[in-house]
């Protein structure tokens, strides 16, 4: 797999307040260590890195601007700013990134990206509807499954579905709807030229 020189980790709302109970059970505990193997290698390869925070409008929210639930997890906290590329910071109060400030679509259009890989929480939140709009604005998008986690949920009638069947449901729809390619971490490091 080939990733562009200058394709961006969009680093999608890796905070602290995803760590409360509220949000329920998680999958995928691999999610952070390969989050941040992603993170070092761009910032090694000096590829752009953007990192995204989700600033809930909710009263009480886990993601309240203003809680410590609001900030970035410290693995992530600690690596920004160290990259020898591009870095931008989007805040946003919805799912997708490209509804945040500053515009992301114009900064990467400026910088000439085409490709982006999504990364972060939660799966099929963010980060899907992040990746549906990559893919309706033209651009390659990369999704690894196993660099992002979500919780299991209820939903109507009645239904509930667990955190890994949300997972596999986006991927399926991702990929098979040609939104976004769905890949493994190890897939993306190799084609970013990681050891």
């Amino acid at each position: 797999m080939e990733i562009n020189e200058n394709a961006a980790l969009v680093v999608v709302d890796v905070q602290k307040g995803f760590d409360s109970e509220f949000w329920g059970r998680r999958d995928n505990p691999e999610a952070e260590r390969n989050i941040a193997a992603l993170i070092d290698v761009w910032q090694e390869t000096g590829r752009p890195v953007v990192f995204v925070r989700h600033d809930s409008k909710q009263a009480g929210s886990p993601l309240e601007p203003g809680t410590e639930g609001n900030g970035f997890k410290d693995f992530v906290e600690e690596r920004r700013g160290k990259g020898s590329g591009p870095e931008l910071f989007v805040t946003k109060s919805v799912n997708s990134a490209f509804y945040g400030e500053p515009d992301l679509d114009a900064w990467l259009k400026g910088a000439g990206v085409e490709q982006f890989v999504v990364v972060g929480i939660q799966t099929n939140m963010c980060n899907e509807t992040t990746a549906r709009m990559g893919g309706n604005l033209g651009y390659d998008v990369l999704f690894p499954i196993d660099a992002m986690h979500t919780f299991d949920l209820a939903g109507p009638f009645g239904w509930t579905q667990s955190a890994e069947e949300l997972t596999r449901a986006t991927a399926v729809s991702l990929h098979g709807g040609r939104f976004a390619r769905v890949v493994s971490t190890e897939d993306v490091l190799k084609g970013a030229g990681a050891a």
